[in-house]
């Protein structure tokens, strides 16, 4: 066990612990884990495998059942890592310096703090006054509050992060780029300073009140599943904003999880929100591995891949969506290492060549044999088929062998969705779910636009002669 401690801890400065807090920040790349690393991956996973009872008689009577991933005694499904993981050295530019600068500590309730919009391109400049209300969320990174626009009534969010001068802050620079339903929208950005003279952004964002993992949460309380035709919904839309991230604007999210998935919940319009650790990715240009939060961890990540791509967020979408249908996480590892016992579980131990999918510098390879578990034994009996083919779809150790965001949106099971006589239990109608933006149809085939948009909802998407 102290060689399993050792190995989490070697893989970044940062703590792999399953707390919201208690981070330390990461400011580079890392261009590898090592051999020595490479060749004690194995080594622990046997040893965990038989610490924990893996071994041929115990996966013999695994076959009787019908569940997997049961969390843990004590485990926790959230996995905070580093928010500040930005290792782009960019000098801040005009666009940044631009934006204005006031004194003040937003975040204590009652709080008024004011500031400026506008006055480029010859609009006129006008004062907008927030009073913060409650706090919605802390981390690493800062600290998200609750405000209202004191001019308008409206309520927002804003998102507090500490600014190093020696870094652009990546997550302005990306969300400047967004513009889609599906992703939480910025209104505007401004710097605050404190009385010890540190310097603040303010992204001021909608504000949405609830989050998938709340709601799942609550379904869990009473114990019942989540209705089919919500998690449905919320998967769609996931795989919406997904679409248009990767395919129309070349980013990775790096951190898909319930937590950073909002929802109204009178609509059930979901939106992406947190890109703090998100990057446009470069081929050739080394990626960090020690990303996204642990349950939901591609596992070439696991394997130390620094030339990764988007398919990880597509992995993590598979995370997410087995764990609404299964009511739990599906992989509940305590560590970097358990993660990937948990992986073999379910997908069994991965073949050479499916290695050197996702990582080619990982070429040792003795990992005990474990058979994959057959994906209909993973869910309940009543599963519908369509889903189980879809998380089967998404989950897959090569990641070139995962469908992309735009042909999951095809699947089957979404049929239900592009009926135009589907209702929400309240009676009100069904969130947008076809007013698709150019971006992310960008690459879609004739024959996958067909499938993808409804007769009834041609009409939306004026720019495509379908």
């Amino acid at each position: 066990m102290r060689g399993l401690k050792s190995l989490a801890s070697s893989r970044t400065s940062a703590s792999d612990t399953a707390g919201e807090t208690g981070t330390k920040r990461v400011k580079s790349d890392q261009e590898g884990q090592g051999r020595q690393e490479r060749l004690a991956l194995p080594a622990q996973v046997m040893s965990l495998l038989e610490q924990r009872q893996m071994a041929s008689a115990t996966m013999a009577a695994f076959g009787n059942t019908t569940m997997i991933g049961v969390p843990k005694a004590g485990s926790n499904c959230i996995d905070r890592l580093p928010k500040e993981m930005h290792d782009m050295k960019i000098r801040d530019d005009k666009q940044e310096a631009e934006a204005p600068v006031v004194d003040g500590n937003v975040t204590e309730t009652g709080h008024v703090i004011a500031t400026t919009i506008g006055g480029r391109n010859g609009q006129p400049k006008q004062t907008i006054s927030y009073v913060a209300e409650r706090v919605v969320g802390t981390g690493s990174f800062g600290i998200v509050f609750q405000a209202k626009c004191l001019e308008t009534g409206e309520t927002v969010a804003i998102k507090k992060v500490l600014q190093d001068k020696r870094y652009k802050n990546r997550e302005l620079q990306i969300m400047r780029l967004f513009d889609h339903p599906n992703i939480v929208a910025l209104k505007h950005c401004f710097f605050s300073t404190t009385d010890k003279d540190e310097l603040y952004l303010n992204l001021v964002l909608e504000y949405v009140p609830e989050t998938v993992y709340r709601i799942a949460k609550h379904y869990n309380r009473m114990n019942q599943r989540m209705p089919l035709l919500y998690v449905k919904l919320y998967a769609y839309q996931i795989c919406r904003s997904l679409a248009y991230i990767h395919g129309g604007i070349g980013v990775c999210h790096r951190d898909i999880k319930p937590q950073n998935l909002l929802v109204n919940p009178n609509t059930h319009h979901l939106k992406l929100c947190d890109f703090g650790s998100a990057k446009v990715l470069v081929k050739g240009e080394p990626n960090i591995s020690y990303i996204c939060s642990r349950y939901y961890r591609a596992p070439e990540l696991i394997f130390g891949a620094t030339e990764y791509s988007s398919a990880i967020d597509i992995w993590s979408m598979g995370c997410v969506l087995a764990e609404l249908l299964l009511g739990q996480p599906l992989f509940p590892g305590e560590s970097g290492v358990d993660q990937l016992v948990e992986i073999i579980k379910v997908l069994g131990t991965p073949t050479r060549e499916e290695i050197k999918c996702m990582n080619p510098n990982y070429t040792e390879f003795k990992f005990p044999q474990i058979k994959a578990h057959p994906w209909h034994k993973v869910f309940h009996k009543r599963m519908p088929p369509e889903a189980v083919d879809l998380v089967s779809r998404l989950l897959q150790y090569s990641p070139n062998l995962r469908c992309s965001a735009l042909e999951a949106l095809v699947h089957p099971f979404f049929d239900e969705l592009r009926d135009p006589n589907n209702r929400l239990p309240n009676g009100r109608p069904l969130p947008p779910l076809f007013n698709f933006k150019p971006l992310e149809l960008k690459g879609a085939s004739p024959d996958l636009l067909h499938r993808l948009i409804p007769e009834h909802a041609r009409k939306q998407v004026p720019f495509l002669a379908l």
